[in-house]
């Protein structure tokens, strides 16, 4: 019941401050002509969203960042037993760095968009170049703090990987936040995913007594929750790479706090979806030369080109993430997966 408490004032304080941050944040973006640069090769209906200000994902970041302390304080005020022990602290404190720092690189991306006037940012190389260096600090800073668990796969007697772990590790993190990202290309799709998605890690993580990554998972549920309300459609602000990268880190945090990344497969099936359409358009497009296998991707195009409004692909994608939410929960409590 406590633990019900903490998490819920956690999301509480991160929608009340992302979307009041949302009321004073949007006009700034409109009067410094922060305005999304909308792709040629998009659906056409889309072009009506130029301009709309990004970088939008800066509410959820610091509404988030100010309900984790704002509680963790008042948790650790409120009860007599050692709440959080150093290693549970850096679970949660290297989660929102590593989320943060992938945040900057959106940034940092997004800026040198708008300044050019073009939808691409920083190229690709840059960009992997700096995800993996977080990815790898990430790992490097938790097994400092006595995170040394190398199990991946939590079955056959949590196979150890030993040093390819790490690899795998990199891997996987660079490929779900970039998965993350893809999926932001519709009014509310990723902030409505990734709500579902941070609270069924919450109540994970409540459930194996990680009071902090509960709390952690909460901030960033309410966080979404507060940019819907500025970012259901229609959309008055795009989250831009700043969020999605952000909310790619978050995510990967949540799944590795405990200590169950296998979760990330059902959890974050949408991602998965919207990275592995992409993948199987480019391939295919190259082995037949010049057929496409969907009629467009990030898979939610394909179904923007099938006459499905934005608002249904949400509710959909939403409902999806939904049910493998409690899907993994099951496997989770009881013990297939642990």
């Amino acid at each position: 019941m406590a633990a019900g408490i903490w998490s819920f004032e956690a999301a509480l304080i991160s929608f009340i401050v992302s979307s009041l941050i949302g009321s004073k944040l949007i006009p700034f973006l409109v009067k410094v002509k922060c305005g999304q640069t909308i792709k040629e090769i998009g659906p056409n209906w889309h072009k009506s969203k130029q301009n709309t200000p990004t970088m939008g994902g800066i509410m959820f970041i610091f509404g988030s960042l100010a309900a984790i302390a704002v509680t963790l304080v008042c948790y650790r005020m409120a009860s007599d037993e050692l709440l959080i022990n150093k290693q549970k602290l850096a679970q949660v404190v290297c989660g929102f760095v590593m989320a943060f720092l992938y945040g900057l690189i959106g940034f940092a991306d997004d800026f040198v968009s708008i300044k050019k006037k073009r939808n691409l940012g920083l190229n690709a190389k840059q960009k992997l170049v700096l995800q993996f260096a977080v990815a790898i600090l990430y790992l490097v800073v938790l097994g400092y703090f006595g995170d040394d668990s190398t199990t991946l796969i939590p079955f056959y007697g949590k196979l150890d990987l030993g040093i390819l772990y790490y690899i795998i590790s990199a891997v996987v993190i660079v490929g779900m936040v970039n998965a993350v990202n893809l999926t932001d290309g519709i009014d509310g799709l990723c902030g409505s995913v990734t709500m579902f998605a941070a609270s069924f890690f919450m109540v994970m993580a409540g459930v194996s007594g990680m009071q902090g990554m509960n709390i952690f998972c909460a901030a960033i549920a309410g966080g979404c929750l507060g940019f819907l309300v500025w970012n259901f459609n229609p959309a008055k602000v795009f989250m831009g790479d700043t969020g999605s990268l952000f909310l790619g880190g978050a995510v990967c945090a949540m799944a590795f706090a405990i200590d169950l990344p296998i979760l990330l497969l059902p959890v974050g099936i949408i991602y998965l979806c919207e990275m592995f359409s992409v993948i199987i358009q480019v391939t295919y497009f190259k082995a037949t030369g010049g057929k496409r296998f969907f009629k467009m991707t990030p898979i939610h195009h394909h179904f923007e080109m099938c006459k499905w409004s934005e608002i249904k692909i949400v509710l959909v994608f939403s409902a999806v993430t939904f049910v493998m939410g409690i899907v993994s929960l099951l496997l989770f409590l009881f013990g297939v997966v642990q």
